[in-house]
């Protein structure tokens, strides 16, 4: 079973061997083997004219990214921590996001930026942020949060065949851990834009990204015993978002938690609850829609903090428990 920095790495290799237009470049990607060890072996195996180590200079990085995207090649930018994006934001936003429809189409970036985010390793308020928010506010660019190995295989394969910009977020807890099912063997894609029932059941629908996708299963597979029988919705691709498997489980179940670990304040869960509220479904919802989410504060240094700041998996239990057995 890969883990998803393995599932992340064999993806870019498959890529790397399809096509010769695509490299990868970033800080420390190169012989270090990535400051996660997601490009591990790349850098020796496809030498330093494909795996280039860049200077600690984002704005560059992309920009030089965004760059060789207007001139037919295929980069993929990791960028350390999603947090130094903040750095490279006019690139992202102004130029790579822009680019294709100021022009009439006639030019593309084919660019994808792969990035870890999340909390949960005591590296504090500089380098713990969920920002998928921002990205997905940017008309002109795909964003997919994976929340296991597989998915982040074959979503990264079809983000690096996508025309235009992808930002790829990577939580970083995930990177060791195995996913429950196999990774295909192959270069299987998954497209961009449709999300995927996790598991189903007729009492409860929740919907949640990234990591809170296998804290939410791990809850779901709890109340099972219990009899309270849990629909897990995983977006996969928050923009262009898929909201008809949601709307089809809320009909059925007549409740929805929507999780995510970033702050509730402007969050992307915001979008999934107002999408319901403007849907036929929502006059299926016999519940209230419960929203759970991080703490509006920066990500804690102190472990104690840290894990208080954002929902854990006994704050999903009881938050399901409480919209199954109140409103019956």
């Amino acid at each position: 079973m890969l883990t998803m920095a393995e599932a992340v790495r064999e993806a870019m290799s498959i890529a790397f061997d399809e096509r010769p237009e695509v490299f990868l470049l970033g800080e420390d990607v190169g012989i270090y083997g990535g400051a996660f060890g997601v490009s591990g072996d790349m850098y020796h195996r496809y030498g330093a004219e494909r795996v280039l180590d860049t200077p600690i200079a984002e704005l560059g990085i992309v920009g030089a990214a965004v760059g060789a995207a207007l001139s037919g090649m295929r980069p993929i930018v990791e960028i350390q921590f999603s947090d130094f994006t903040a750095q490279a934001m006019d690139q992202i936003a102004n130029q790579a996001a822009k680019i294709h429809f100021m022009l009439g189409g006639a030019l593309h970036v084919p660019m994808v930026l792969r990035t870890p985010q999340g909390s949960g390793t005591g590296a504090a308020a500089q380098h713990s942020q969920n920002l998928e928010p921002w990205f997905a506010s940017v008309p002109g660019l795909k964003v997919v949060v994976p929340s296991n190995p597989a998915d982040a295989k074959g979503l990264l394969l079809a983000a690096i065949d996508d025309p235009n910009p992808v930002i790829f977020l990577e939580h970083k807890l995930l990177y060791k851990i195995p996913g429950r099912d196999p990774v295909p063997e192959g270069a299987t894609r998954i497209p961009l834009g449709v999300s995927k029932v996790v598991r189903e059941g007729k009492d409860l629908t929740i919907v949640a990204t990234g990591i809170m996708v296998n804290k939410s299963y791990e809850v779901a597979e709890k109340l099972a015993v219990e009899g309270i029988s849990i629909t897990l919705i995983d977006p996969r691709t928050i923009s262009p978002l898929d909201m008809q498997p949601v709307f089809e489980s809320v009909e059925k179940t007549g409740r929805l938690l929507v999780v995510q670990e970033g702050p509730a304040h402007a969050g992307f869960i915001n979008e999934v609850i107002a999408q319901m509220a403007g849907s036929s479904s929502f006059g299926s919802l016999i519940a209230p829609i419960k929203r759970l989410a991080g703490m509006n504060i920066p990500i804690p240094y102190a472990p104690q903090l840290e894990k208080a700041a954002v929902p854990q998996i006994e704050d999903i239990e009881a938050a399901a428990r409480e919209i199954v057995k109140n409103w019956r």
